[in-house]
């Protein structure tokens, strides 16, 4: 476990433990060590890990390929089921999906490396350079469009550009990437990885990004679909949800998400104002990052702040351990009730709650917390007004099993739809599935069109 340089005096961090706390997280595995950790896995038939892995990755031949020496096979056989395999090695949660599963884990007390013997593989082949490890087929003369740089529409992206197709991406940010770019902690991307795999992912060719264009400001579906041949949709979730607690628009109150950003895309870190006392309010990965990149940054006190216990936080037990082992205090059963200040926020009053019947309450005893700054880490929903006639259920896209939406030739993956957990990794399976999909309907029709 990690122990950043976190403010325990008045003076403060300098510049340079700012910038040492955002230094990788998990520093590559040298070359020994990776071959003695992958020598550890003992090639399961019908292996669990691989089940455990939305993108389907066959675990036990890249492992053994490692072990082998064969290091750039073992990076196409991840990279071939999922093109973002170095993003998701550095912030998948492994430890609740391929390592939890792990036969060696419940025979020796600790999995197999897997997350790590994966970013080992892919880095070397990203850093080897050379041609792009996959070809095209030859050309369908079919364009697509993609809503969304992010690893949604990225992998639709890739997966449909080597079965031929050209792409043009549209996003609303100036740089592709989507939250590996904007929303996760720096300290799990360090070294600008997000836009290196981006370029790395663009060496397939034959697709094209088009930045400062949204859905239904800028772009209109009907007009996509009267222009391409298909159009996939990975905009993800983009309106933040509301507390709806007095004084929640008071200057300090903000979104979780934004501080990430804000942080992500600071060329001098230790010039992002945090102020002594953070309150975060939520209990996902996202609070965890905002928290801990608080501490980084030289807050003294931050405070993360859960309606429950800790049992039901959806932050996996390694990010609640990386918090309080770096001076994250946790407060649960507490929900915001106001905040208050004189035009900046303050102070936070909180709620305590409880269950009742198994359902959550908020009780009449409350009590205070300075607070400068106050981070909402309580989720994102779909900005629904920009996508026309397309049918919603339960705030997301409605697709079915091949990823179509209820329009004709429209599909849609990642967090705008429900498939899955809201992960990196489930974005990029969803995106590789419909690419798929798309790419058999299209060649379904054009077999027609020819009789």
């Amino acid at each position: 476990m990690r122990h950043f340089k976190i403010n325990t005096e008045s003076k403060g961090l300098t510049p340079q433990e700012v910038a040492e706390n955002f230094d990788d997280l998990h520093p590559r595995l040298e070359p020994a060590q990776a071959v003695v950790d992958a020598a550890r896995c003992v090639y399961c038939y019908d292996a669990p890990c691989m089940n455990a892995c939305p993108t389907r990755i066959d675990i036990p031949k890249f492992i053994h390929q490692i072990r082998s020496g064969n290091i750039g096979g073992s990076a196409k056989t991840i990279l071939s089921q999922n093109i973002m395999g170095g993003t998701c090695a550095r912030a998948c949660p492994t430890e609740v999906l391929c390592e939890e599963v792990c036969v060696v884990h419940h025979t020796e007390g600790a999995p197999v490396k897997i997350g790590e013997l994966q970013r080992y593989a892919v880095d070397h082949l990203m850093e080897a350079g050379g041609d792009h490890p996959f070809t095209r087929a030859p050309a369908t003369g079919r364009i697509l469009a993609v809503i969304g740089a992010g690893p949604a529409g990225l992998s639709f992206a890739h997966r449909a550009a080597m079965m031929g197709h050209e792409i043009v991406v549209f996003d609303a940010k100036p740089k592709a990437g989507g939250l590996n770019e904007y929303g996760l902690a720096a300290y799990k991307m360090a070294d600008d990885f997000a836009q290196r795999e981006v370029a790395f992912l663009l060496g397939i060719g034959g697709i094209r990004i088009e930045f400062g264009k949204s859905l239904g400001a800028d772009l209109m579906l009907e007009e996509l679909r009267s222009d391409f041949d298909g159009v996939f949709i990975g905009a993800g979730l983009t309106n933040s949800q509301s507390l709806g607690a007095e004084g929640e628009d008071l200057e300090g109150v903000r979104d979780a998400l934004d501080f990430i950003e804000e942080i992500r895309q600071a060329k001098d870190k230790s010039k992002v104002s945090v102020g002594d006392n953070v309150i975060i309010i939520g209990g996902g990965n996202t609070a965890i990052d905002a928290a801990v990149q608080a501490k980084c940054l030289g807050a003294r006190n931050v405070t993360l702040v859960y309606r429950r216990g800790p049992e039901a936080m959806s932050a996996t037990g390694w990010e609640q351990d990386l918090a309080t082992a770096n001076g994250v205090a946790m407060r649960f059963w507490a929900a915001p009730k106001s905040f208050s200040g004189s035009g900046k926020v303050e102070r936070i009053s909180l709620s305590e709650t409880e269950l009742n019947n198994g359902k959550l309450s908020v009780t009449e005893r409350s009590f205070e917390l300075p607070a400068d700054l106050v981070l909402k880490a309580i989720g994102q929903k779909l900005d629904q007004s920009a996508f026309g006639d397309l049918e919603i259920a339960d705030g997301k896209i409605a697709v079915d099993e091949n990823y179509r939406t209820s329009v004709s030739g429209v599909y849609a993956g990642g967090d705008c739809i429900a498939s899955g957990e809201d992960l990196t990794v489930q974005a990029v399976e969803d995106g590789k599935q419909a690419a798929i999909a798309c790419d058999a309907d299209l060649r379904a029709a054009m077999k027609g069109a020819a009789k």
